[in-house]
């Protein structure tokens, strides 16, 4: 395990997982250079890679800062969106500090998920208009702001007669749980599931679909049985440890799931199918966003804060 030498915050694994790299020789924080214990300069690509990643994240906080920033004009296909309102996801904090899959280029606007209505569109768009509800239908969009111009194609329209927060939630979570429940076991109705972390925005959202489909759902902590197990997430940033006696014998699977990657793997119109089934659960009554609490965009900071405190299940949303 390794950490800053300025501020003591933990940096990715691949410097504890090199043996070049001592606990005692860095000070990696912005303006620094990377060194090794015998004081020289560490040129490979990886080191350097990690270097531009691994800003700590109490230096990060810092630097997070509202700005007015002039807006794109409208071209053919652009669409200018008023942002209502954009969770705060641990995706989001994960992203900020470096440590996520996806990264955008810096400088970057925060917030992977929320909900926005249309203002304008250019001459050349034709899947939405002024005053449809839009999602993002990628990571990296960037939705903590009060307005901006994107492209038709990095949006989503979905009904705008559904809750304002369960509309701003619905492009993460929801998506991954319901993926997770259909793409790695034929599940039948009477079928169990059992998960941890089920007061998390995924395990709510597990919880509903699979009563939706007629599963039975049973919440745990510690005990892994046997059929295929699927981590989706790992804020602890631990490793996954599972029983070789349940991999031999009840024939235990690890698998894991990104929505980003199951994305890239399949067309914007499957998505988009996803999110409309999803939605008809919403209008159904038997998919309601997670407990969320709502601050302004001014207030991100504590939003923020109050994301990263341990065994809190509430969402924080920002809206603008």
């Amino acid at each position: 395990m390794a950490f800053c030498a300025k501020c003591g915050c933990q940096l990715p694994s691949v410097f504890s997982e090199d043996p070049r790299f001592t606990t005692r020789s860095w000070g990696l924080h912005p303006g620094n250079l990377l060194k090794t214990s015998s004081d020289k300069s560490v040129k490979l690509k990886q080191a350097l890679d990690c270097l531009l990643a691994s800003v700590c994240s109490r230096e990060q906080r810092c630097d997070l800062k509202l700005k007015n920033l002039e807006l794109a004009a409208v071209g053919g296909s652009d669409v200018h969106v008023k942002m209502l309102a954009a969770p705060v996801n641990p995706s989001d904090i994960n992203m900020i500090q470096g440590n996520y899959g996806l990264l955008p280029k810096l400088p970057a606007v925060g917030g992977n998920e929320g909900v926005g209505q249309v203002v304008a569109v250019g001459s050349s768009v034709t899947g939405v208009k002024p005053g449809d509800w839009v999602i993002p239908a990628n990571a990296g969009l960037g939705t903590w702001r009060t307005e901006a111009v994107f492209s038709e194609e990095a949006l989503i329209s979905v009904p705008s007669d559904i809750p304002l927060q369960s509309a701003a939630t619905l492009g993460v979570n929801p998506c991954t749980a319901y993926r997770m429940l259909m793409d790695f076991e034929r599940l039948r109705p009477g079928d169990s599931v059992i998960q941890n972390a089920s007061n998390s925005g995924v395990g709510q959202a597990v919880i509903q679909i699979a009563a939706a489909l007629g599963l039975r759902t049973i919440n745990v902590v510690r005990d892994r049985p046997g059929g295929t197990m699927v981590t989706y997430g790992g804020m602890a940033k631990q490793p996954v440890i599972a029983s070789v006696s349940l991999l031999i014998f009840k024939d235990l699977k690890l698998r894991g799931f990104w929505l980003s990657q199951w994305k890239k793997d399949h067309s914007p119109d499957q998505f988009k199918e996803l999110i409309l089934t999803l939605c008809d659960l919403i209008h159904r009554g038997q998919l309601t966003a997670p407990a969320c609490s709502e601050a302004p965009l001014q207030d991100y900071q504590r939003a923020l804060e109050a994301s990263m405190q341990p065994f809190v299940s509430s969402k924080q949303i920002l809206t603008m």
